[in-house]
């Protein structure tokens, strides 16, 4: 793991899945490594009930019923779609139910307008092709290919991002379960194995981009992931995502939890205040998602540790809020400060304390930025 930027969730918790694994006892679907219940146990956390030997710390934060339609739509070897706003957690929950069920979440094709059928199927290794022809060998298959010959989980990022040719090429694989290879004459067909699945994500703020087709929407289940609106709930989001960068960049700081309150209040006051508006040139640019949030606290860590004295400051954290949140200029700077001076001022007068240091942190991020 030392030498991975990120390790994959099968990587990352490798030992938790193999004990899970040693003590599941549980009836398996097709090829699966773990049951449904310790897929589930591995998502969502163990609980006193469950009697095990040692914690399972929860990974994704959401409704339980979310997870539970996810697995049991995999284990009817339909496709999964979950759908939502960005930054709900609809990758990391993919990944996290790869790794449980096959140990693989990297077999991923990245949904743009750049995505070709190849990408889903097959391209050819050129310089084999001239060497000795078409044939097996001097095939490249794509990841959702080897996901069907190996019977395990295929992931499909941004499904409505990419063209609808790319989007239509799917229906054959998810309904007939095997792909054609018309240049070849023997073995020219590839069959999907017991297992084989797709996990496919998709931005519900992508609506009219490529729309999905009627036939395509039928070989999905759909799981549609909401905005966290409880508030504990998004600080034990946050907190876990802080925990994990700590430990990757050997970090020693701690969040207070009176900034972490900060943030989370910051975030909710601009959400309340983009669902009230009347215009778009009156809401940031920005989602406001529990993903940014945590870029937001990241920015402001690393900040701290690099260029501060190493320990995380309210100034400091309100800098890296009106930097990351001010993407156009003059528009959202002009909504930050507005917030600024309605919000936060009055905010600091009452409160005081770390207010007071967010409120002036504020200001000088906004004047230099203006």
């Amino acid at each position: 793991m030392t030498d991975m930027l990120r390790a994959p969730a099968e990587v990352k918790f490798a030992e938790e899945l193999d004990w899970l694994e040693s003590i599941d006892d549980g009836a398996k679907p097709f090829s699966w490594r773990l049951s449904p219940k310790m897929v589930r146990l591995f998502i969502l956390g163990s609980e006193r009930s469950d009697g095990l030997d040692r914690e399972i710390p929860q990974k994704w934060f959401g409704d339980r019923s979310f997870v539970e339609r996810s697995i049991v739509t995999l284990a009817s070897d339909r496709g999964l779609l979950l759908i939502g706003d960005p930054g709900t957690g609809k990758s990391w929950l993919a990944e996290l139910l790869s790794a449980a069920i096959c140990r693989n979440s990297t077999l991923v094709v990245q949904g743009t307008a750049g995505t070709t059928e190849d990408h889903i199927k097959y391209s050819w290794n050129v310089s084999m092709v001239i060497a000795k022809g078409q044939s097996r060998e001097s095939m490249i298959p794509s990841p959702i290919m080897t996901a069907m010959e190996q019977g395990v989980v295929g992931r499909f990022e941004e499904l409505t991002r990419s063209t609808s040719d790319v989007q239509d090429a799917l229906i054959s694989i998810l309904s007939e379960k095997y792909v054609s290879i018309p240049e070849l004459d023997d073995d020219n067909i590839v069959f999907a194995k017991p297992g084989f699945s797709i996990i496919a994500t998709a931005n519900s703020r992508d609506r009219g981009v490529n729309d999905l087709s009627s036939a395509l929407k039928r070989r999905f289940n759909f799981v549609k992931i909401p905005v966290v609106t409880s508030k504990k709930s998004e600080a034990e989001i946050v907190r876990f995502r802080t925990e994990e960068l700590l430990r990757r960049h050997s970090i020693e700081l701690d969040v207070p939890p009176t900034l972490l309150d900060i943030l989370l209040q910051s975030f909710a006051d601009l959400r309340a205040a983009a669902a009230s508006a009347t215009s778009d040139d009156e809401k940031l640019e920005s989602a406001l998602s529990t993903a940014e949030q945590i870029g937001v606290l990241e920015d402001a860590i690393l900040h701290s540790n690099f260029f501060g004295d190493r320990t995380l400051r309210a100034q400091t954290l309100a800098g890296s809020l009106v930097g990351s949140l001010a993407r156009r200029t003059p528009e959202d700077l002009a909504i930050l400060n507005k917030y600024w001076h309605g919000v936060i001022e009055p905010r600091s007068k009452k409160d005081g304390g770390p207010w007071t240091e967010f409120l002036e942190g504020g200001r000088q991020a906004i004047s230099t930025l203006s």
